[in-house]
């Protein structure tokens, strides 16, 4: 594996951060969140900068040119999301970029793209996504909302949890089941749909931060037309775990942590005692190792192979990381690290320091727990039965 740049790889890095040094808007350029949700629906400068990143074709930097991507190389992708994360600036794609978009070009009807797919790119359609239930987590197969169909038409009655930002968000697209009698995997159809439609509820469910992006939806007697039924009835299991071949080294993440802990270091010094420089030290390290496995992942991509269980490392080592660095620092800054902003001064980076320990709770279970990620690396890397 070759850590350097080609020729054309290092000129397409400095074009990107030239961009940001030029565009990226200041207030974004901390490693941070936004103020307003994460997606920036009726944030002013949010939509400008995703507006200047569309204008440059990278907003769907993996999608085919033709539906008005980028069509870049993993590489190039890479690149790109790489010096995001350098630059302190969220891309902002989200989830109808990276996951609505390319499950529709894959699966979709020529009119279905034609129509879902120029609003999401315009930043018009902003989805939020409604797979966890109560009763299915990390055994997604056991979704029970039921869509029946009458006609033209799907009537939905059921409940979604865990749908982040749907406060904020005007589309969804979700996982429904059409046939209760057939196996679970095999009885579920996909779903986009407005969210604005009567007999949807979404209720925030308060986070420890105080946030409200986390929420549960409700659905009484939702119709939905059939055209918004992404693929075929009852297969919609097989269409949610397929996508376009895109970048998913994790390298965002990975560079996002480490930044953290660059912009922290000065505020630790005096802090720290021999015993807690070496646990610094290590978490620095660390981090360096959750860098080089996204390079891994992004060039097994690059020479055409499919990662699996190598990215199923990345996410599982990466979301741990994060959580021992978040209760290291809380450590660290003792009484101080527990404040949030606005403590007259006495918190800890403007209270980030605390709101990360909190937010970073998720992150071990949200989009594949570690325990899921252990399973599918003894299984698929490992070689090891299923116990």
């Amino acid at each position: 594996m070759d850590y350097r740049d080609s020729t054309e790889q290092q000129a397409w890095r400095g074009e990107v951060r030239a961009f940001l040094e030029a565009e990226a808007p200041g207030e974004y350029r901390v490693m941070r969140r936004p103020a307003v949700d994460s997606y920036g629906r009726g944030d002013e400068l949010f939509q400008t900068w995703r507006n200047r990143v569309a204008r440059r074709g990278w907003l769907a930097s993996h999608w085919p040119k033709e539906y008005g991507g980028a069509g870049m190389s993993v590489m190039e992708q890479f690149v790109l999301k790489e010096e995001f994360a350098l630059s302190g600036c969220a891309h902002p794609g989200g989830r109808g970029v990276e996951m609505v978009g390319p499950t529709i070009i894959l699966h979709a009807t020529d009119e279905q793209r034609d129509e879902l797919l120029p609003p999401i790119l315009s930043g018009e359609h902003i989805y939020c996504q409604g797979f966890s239930e109560p009763g299915a987590g990390s055994d997604l197969a056991a979704v029970q909302l039921r869509a029946v169909r009458d006609g033209d038409e799907y009537v939905l009655n059921g409940q979604k949890i865990w749908t982040s930002n749907a406060l904020s968000c005007n589309w969804i697209f979700l996982l429904a089941r059409t046939d209760p009698d057939a196996p679970k995997h095999k009885g579920i159809s996909y779903f986009v749909m407005p969210m604005d439609v009567p007999g949807v509820t979404v209720r925030p469910i308060i986070d420890m931060v105080g946030g409200n992006e986390l929420c549960e939806t409700f659905y009484e007697d939702v119709r939905v037309p059939a055209s918004y039924r992404i693929g075929e009835e009852n297969r919609g299991w097989y269409i949610a775990m397929t996508t376009l071949d895109f970048e998913r080294s994790g390298i965002a993440g990975a560079v996002a942590l480490q930044q953290r802990m660059i912009r922290l270091a000065p505020t630790l010094k005096g802090r720290l005692t021999d015993e807690r420089r070496a646990l610094f030290a290590d978490l620095y390290l660390s981090s360096e190792v959750a860098r080089q496995m996204a390079y891994h992942v992004a060039s097994l991509q690059d020479r055409g192979q499919v990662p699996n269980y190598e990215a199923s490392m990345v996410k599982l080592f990466s979301s741990e990381l994060t959580r021992r660095f978040d209760t290291a620092m809380v450590s660290f800054f003792g009484l101080q690290g527990q404040l949030y902003a606005g403590s007259n001064g006495y918190d800890v980076d403007e209270g980030r320091v605390a709101r990360a320990l909190s937010g970073s709770i998720p992150t071990t279970i949200a989009g594949g727990t570690s325990e899921v990620q252990r399973g599918i690396i003894a299984g698929r890397g490992l070689g090891l039965p299923r116990g």
